[in-house]
């Protein structure tokens, strides 16, 4: 189970690391693309556009080596903390590209705000393009930005050793079971016989019983 356990975990890493690829390939195109036909017509564009397809490529690069480490290198602790701070710094990449591209959450009919320039909707624009499909993929680009903040977030989770139950410290005993023993507490805390250990030898009572410790001792004061 350990094994199968962790060929199972490793397929889900990789299978995150594939989808923030997924999501930074596709705001990357677009961002791309919206630069290509701004420099083809000789227009300029605001410095954010190109902030968002350099944070793009870097997220790109990162998901394509995550999912490299995921296959070679999993199950190293340097490796598994360096992906934690990484996934932490590209959860911000993600959420600036969002705030960036946040005009695409509203409507893209009538006269609209995009990537390369304002205009009316149904305007072809100085690039060869209409505002109104420019509105639109900057609406994709948002949409999957958000996307890409929850699989960070959630990888990020994920790798944490914080959330790990098998790296949970054991238990102590505590004062009460030093002193009396787990036996006994069973029997102090279940009625009857319940919780009582049967394979325990029953205790000697009465006047010829030895008191380990003697009367009014205890495991920690000694004699009194």
């Amino acid at each position: 189970m350990g094994a199968a356990g962790g060929v199972f975990l490793r397929f889900c890493g990789l299978a995150i690391r594939v989808l923030q690829f997924l999501d930074s390939a596709v705001i990357l195109a677009i961002f791309s693309y919206f630069l290509a036909i701004v420099s083809k017509h000789n227009q300029t564009t605001d410095k954010w556009v190109h902030a968002v397809e350099g944070l793009s490529g870097a997220a790109c690069l990162y998901s394509l080596l995550g999912a490299l480490f995921v296959c070679c290198l999993g199950g190293v602790a340097f490796f598994a903390f360096l992906g934690v701070v990484l996934d932490v710094i590209f959860t911000g990449v993600m959420i600036a590209i969002a705030v960036m591209t946040r005009n695409g959450s509203g409507s893209c009919t009538g006269t609209v705000d995009t990537p390369i320039g304002n205009g009316d909707s149904n305007t072809e624009s100085p690039s060869k393009i209409k505002y109104g499909t420019a509105c639109k993929l900057e609406k994709v680009t948002f949409a999957v930005s958000i996307i890409g903040i929850r699989k960070w977030f959630w990888n990020r989770n994920k790798n944490n050793p914080e959330t790990n139950g098998d790296n949970a410290l054991p238990g102590h005993p505590t004062p009460a079971d030093v002193e009396y023993g787990t036996e006994t507490q069973n029997e102090k805390r279940w009625f009857g016989g319940w919780g009582r250990n049967k394979n325990t030898a029953p205790t000697a009572t009465g006047a010829g019983a030895e008191n380990t410790y003697g009367y009014g001792n205890s495991a920690y004061t000694g004699n009194y």
